[in-house]
Order: structure tokens, then sequence, then C-alpha cells
């Protein structure tokens, strides 16, 4: 377990400019990504609802973007088909504020394994036509060697989350 994590560190915090952890020890950590999207807050929240258009395949259990969806209500699941009928809930909706703030509790990738609970957030604030995305995941709980060791590979795969979806709101594509 700890050569996937050392791994997985290796490979995404290399371009982890705009991703930052908070706090890291054994019992959780917080991770944060501040950036500027180009766009009106309408824009990044209606693309915060279509996952499948810009979250990276490679960090998902299908590597098959369109098997993403988010069901964008209180309530409502981030969810993943997967082949022969199969599917995760990665997240469940906990709030939302449309073009303001949607918040969403669970354990993504492999801290769904293990006795932990984690808040995604994605914060939005408009100026003049642009929009900041602050997005935030705090997570508590269990993992056998301490949740420490996930912090900085999280903090690296939001942050290339938060930079494909600036890309998606601002070009179109992601990559």
């Amino acid at each position: 377990m700890r050569r996937l994590v050392v791994a997985l560190g290796l490979a995404v915090c290399a371009g982890s400019a705009t991703a930052e952890v908070l706090d890291s020890q054994a019992g959780g950590f917080a991770v944060r990504q501040t950036l500027v999207i180009a766009a009106p807050a309408a824009k990044v929240w209606a693309a915060l609802g279509t996952p499948g258009a810009w979250w990276d395949p490679v960090h998902s259990y299908s590597h098959i973007g369109k098997n993403l969806t988010l069901d964008m209500r209180p309530g409502g699941a981030w969810r993943e088909a997967l082949p022969n009928g199969g599917g995760v809930t990665h997240m469940m909706v906990i709030n939302f504020q449309p073009r303001r703030l949607l918040r969403l509790e669970g354990g993504l990738g492999p801290l769904q394994g293990f006795g932990v609970l984690g808040h995604l957030s994605f914060d939005l604030t408009e100026k003049d036509g642009a929009t900041t995305l602050t997005e935030t995941y705090d997570v508590g709980g269990h993992a056998p060697g301490g949740l420490d060791q996930f912090a900085a590979p999280v903090d690296g795969v939001l942050g290339g989350q938060a930079r494909r979806l600036k890309r998606y709101v601002e070009t179109g594509r992601p990559d």
C-alpha cells in the first residue's frame, strides 16, 4: 500500500503548483486548491455538474470519463458506471447553493476502503466576470499507517483536477 501511495504521489505532485496541504496528521488531512477561472460562476457551476467532461479518467475506476455523473441536488450522488452493470458512488451532495457552494461527502479513490469520512467543497466567488474557485478536501478517520501518507498524493490529484476543470471551462477541453 505504501508503494502505491508513493508512486501516486510522485506521478501527480510534480504539477500541483496551485495545490496546498493545509494539515497532515495520522488521523486526517486537509488540502486546498485555489484558482481563478476566466468565466462567470454560472458557467463554472454548470461544468461542475458534468465531471465526465473534465475529471481525468485515469483517476477513476473505469478509466472512462463519460461514466462519471453528478446529480446536482441535495442528496444527489457523484457516481460512476462500471462494466457488467456495476457502479460506484464516490460522494453524496450535502450542501448545494447554486453558483456559490457545492459540498460533497465521502472518500475518494483508495480512501473509500478505509474508515474515513471526507468533505470535498467547491466554493465559487465571482468578480468582474471571473470566478475564484476554492476546492478543499478535509478527511478524518483511520487508515493503516495513518492518513498523513495520503495528503500529498490526494493534494496532487485534486490540484490536477482543478486545473482540468479550469481548462474545460475556459476552452471547452480539459487537456
